[in-house]
């Protein structure tokens, strides 16, 4: 039976009470608002379903402050797209979530519910965080290089990251256009698939997930597999071995994309100076080093190199397409290996910045556990466009995995 509006209220407002003091998921939350959206949410085929917004994304009522201070105290006028479709479906919007400054990589407050003193992952980190100790149903996350797949990784949830372009963007700040992709982060695929069938046009409709094994299975330790740790070494193994029970497992060789993680920094770092030029011009002495760094190698890249690297990037999409066929879900690393501890950053996007670059839709699915039992998530992949397919082979993934790791914020 799903819950009532109301009912989700009171749940996550108690959740939240209990568990928001130690992960500090949200920026800002507010308990009057909350119960006003749930009393006035109208039926859709999200109701009983509560959601967390990434702070880059505008929202009413709440602040939307980009992870910098900069943006201390800025009020949108306006819902982003995606606000607009969830509370159109139903769903209650809890508050913002926590994220890195830009969607890059200086972090916020925010830890990982399954080891306080490791990172939940950046750049996506609240919405990770929140959906993992159970403060929210679905954490709205954005990907430009592993901002998503690495705190679903880290925080042992699901990550879908769709298509470039599938969901709408408007409203949300913008780093590299070419690869800024809007997902979510959820406990189970099904969620995942419910908020899916709301994003993905402008009329909500209702998920028909249909669990379904992929034709074959393609694993591909990808030209970085040298720098995967233990952890993730033996997630990969593993989950190709429970797959290989039920389909066939074929190697992907793909040591001549190689050049595909420069060319994604070289693009990224570009449009990201572009997409900051004010903040960078008049705001400069608030940037962290690690942003003023991107921006200033952006400002490096002459236009005639990025073109060539867009081309280049056009040149390994098709190439992929043509490898991959349709039906065949491709097996990755997700992360290097568990989250890291938080005096050493966010982690490392290498193992997803291949995947961005070709703009193919990923499930990170959790399940597997490293280091002291932590989460090391693996990714599922399709071709560019198929979705919906690879929601159905996520959801018979995940019935083939062990169960999502709990969190020690459950005990």
């Amino acid at each position: 039976m799903t819950n009532s509006p109301m009912d989700t209220a009171t749940a996550l407002l108690k959740r939240i009470e209990t568990c928001e003091g130690t992960v500090r998921a949200f920026t800002t939350y507010d308990p009057v608002r909350i119960r006003m959206e749930a009393e006035q949410a109208p039926a859709g085929p999200l109701n009983g379903l509560s959601v967390g917004v990434k702070d880059i994304i505008d929202t009413v009522g709440y602040t939307t402050e980009h992870g910098s201070p900069i943006y201390t105290g800025n009020h949108s006028r306006g819902d982003a797209a995606c606000v607009t479709q969830l509370r159109n479906a139903g769903a209650v919007c809890v508050g913002k979530t926590v994220t890195t400054e830009f969607a890059f990589f200086r972090p916020g407050p925010t830890v990982n519910p399954h080891d306080v003193t490791r990172t939940p992952g950046g750049s996506s980190s609240g919405s990770a965080a929140a959906v993992a100790a159970g403060m929210i149903d679905i954490g709205l996350a954005s990907q430009t290089a592993a901002s998503l797949t690495r705190p679903a990784s880290y925080c042992g949830t699901v990550g879908f990251k769709p298509s470039y372009g599938r969901y709408a963007a408007a409203g949300i700040k913008s780093l590299a256009p070419s690869f800024d992709t809007l997902g979510t982060i959820t406990r189970d695929v099904a969620t995942a698939a419910r908020a899916d069938a709301v994003l993905k046009g402008p009329v909500a409709t209702t998920s028909h997930l249909s669990p379904t094994a992929p034709t074959r299975i393609a694993l591909c330790r990808t030209p970085h597999w040298d720098e995967a740790g233990e952890g993730t070494r033996h997630a990969v193994e593993e989950a190709a071995r429970l797959f290989g029970a039920h389909v066939d497992v074929v190697e992907l060789d793909l040591s001549d994309f190689s050049d595909a993680a420069s060319l994604h920094i070289t693009i990224m770092s570009y449009e990201a100076s572009q997409a900051l030029a004010w903040e960078f011009t008049q705001r400069r002495v608030q940037l962290s080093d690690q942003i003023t760094g991107l921006l200033e190698a952006g400002q490096r890249i002459d236009y005639a190199t990025y073109r060539d690297a867009l081309a280049r990037a056009e040149e390994l999409r098709s190439r992929f397409a043509a490898l991959v066929p349709s039906g065949t879900a491709v097996l990755a690393a997700a992360a290097p290996d568990v989250a890291p501890l938080l005096s050493e950053g966010t982690g490392s996007p290498l193992f997803s910045r291949l995947w961005t670059l070709l703009r193919l839709p990923t499930v990170t699915l959790p399940g597997l556990t490293g280091l002291h039992g932590l989460p090391v998530g693996v990714q599922l992949l399709a071709p560019f466009g198929e979705d919906e397919t690879l929601l159905d082979q996520a959801a018979w993934a995940e019935t083939v995995l062990p169960s999502r790791p709990v969190p020690s914020v459950h005990v």
